[in-house]
């Protein structure tokens, strides 16, 4: 039976029982014998007519409830279809988020606005989502790292050998066909050439343990018996202000972020010396990251450069692409026998 005709079979049966409720009320009774006996006899047949109103009624109203449902089934099908999508591509509370935070070798502001986007389009391809990260200052990334508290991190071939020995840090990728390379600068209008030259000058460092910019040149500076007064600084931009500025004759770098820099800085300053190559920064994630997660996000990273779009992102932090990374590539730094950390 539709909707309609069992509510006019049900209105109609309501309107029966409401009749016999005003004949019973109004009518005299033929014989005596119909007549109630009491005033108790007849308060019960009106409680028998109202109990037999009250089941045809809810009878009624039942019917009534089942018509939203059968109305809404169009409705019904076409929320199934999302929820059958969802169960083959992660919803919003089922993407698994991790951190990743990158060396401060330059400013925060800097290193969001080329980081960012980037992480964005890797999180879209490994089914994941890495927030970025950074720190203040180098000392204060390396803390970070050294507690393990990054899922992920960028970080320099130094902090790669240091904290995976002793964070759990697994090297997953680093850049495609590339050589770290340490460099000292100072003012175009100097008369500094070289190393020998810097004895007996302050120069500028980003931190104690920035591997390229400050470990390779003091390691230079060591071996040519030259002894300089270390000025820490924080950043490479900061290195490289403050040196074309004239607050500090001389400071380190590394080639990358002195390409980076706005022109009106690196117009000011000459490179006097530059070390050999080495193995460059890692991206490394810590083991407690699981290894499906650590498969997709180096994936997603290897095949950046292959698109206009991914070659658009790399542009900013002046790296051409990402290769997979292994460990044993960093034996070149561990060489070198460093012992900063």
């Amino acid at each position: 039976m539709s909707l309609g005709e069992h509510s006019r079979s049900s209105r109609r049966a309501v309107s029966g029982v409401r009749a016999s409720f005003a004949s019973l009320a109004q009518r005299k009774p033929r014989t005596a014998i119909h007549q109630p006996s009491s005033p108790s006899a007849r308060k019960m047949m009106l409680a028998r007519a109202l109990i037999l109103l009250l089941i045809l009624t809810s009878g009624w109203c039942a019917g009534c409830g089942k018509a939203p449902a059968t109305a809404s089934e169009p409705d019904s099908s076409s929320s199934t279809a999302p929820t059958a999508q969802r169960q083959n591509s992660p919803s919003v509370e089922e993407v698994r988020t991790y951190t990743f935070s990158v060396v401060p070798q330059q400013s925060a502001t800097k290193s969001a606005a080329q980081w960012a986007p980037l992480l964005k389009a890797v999180s879209e391809s490994a089914g994941v989502e890495l927030r970025f990260r950074t720190k203040k200052d180098i000392p204060e990334f390396e803390g970070s790292l050294a507690e393990g508290k990054p899922d992920l991190a960028y970080m320099n071939p130094y902090h790669y050998e240091v904290f995976h020995d002793s964070a759990g840090y697994e090297a997953l990728a680093r850049a495609k066909d590339k050589r770290i390379k340490g460099i000292v600068v100072a003012r175009v209008d100097s008369d500094l050439e070289s190393i020998e030259d810097l004895d007996g000058l302050e120069v500028a460092f980003p931190a104690p343990a920035a591997f390229a910019a400050t470990l390779l040149p003091l390691a230079e500076c060591a071996s040519s018996g030259v002894k300089v007064t270390k000025k820490f600084v924080s950043s490479h931009d900061s290195v490289y202000r403050n040196v074309a500025s004239g607050t500090i004759a001389a400071g380190g770098g590394v080639v990358r972020t002195f390409n980076a820099m706005p022109t009106e800085v690196a117009d000011q300053l000459k490179i006097i010396w530059t070390s050999e190559g080495f193995t460059p920064h890692a991206i490394a994630a810590h083991s407690r990251v699981p290894a499906d997660v650590v498969a997709a996000i180096q994936e997603a990273f290897v095949k950046l450069h292959e698109t206009p779009e991914g070659m658009a992102l790399l542009e900013p932090i002046r790296i051409k692409g990402f290769e997979r990374g292994r460990d044993a590539d960093w034996d070149d730094v561990r060489a070198l026998k460093l012992e900063q950390l």
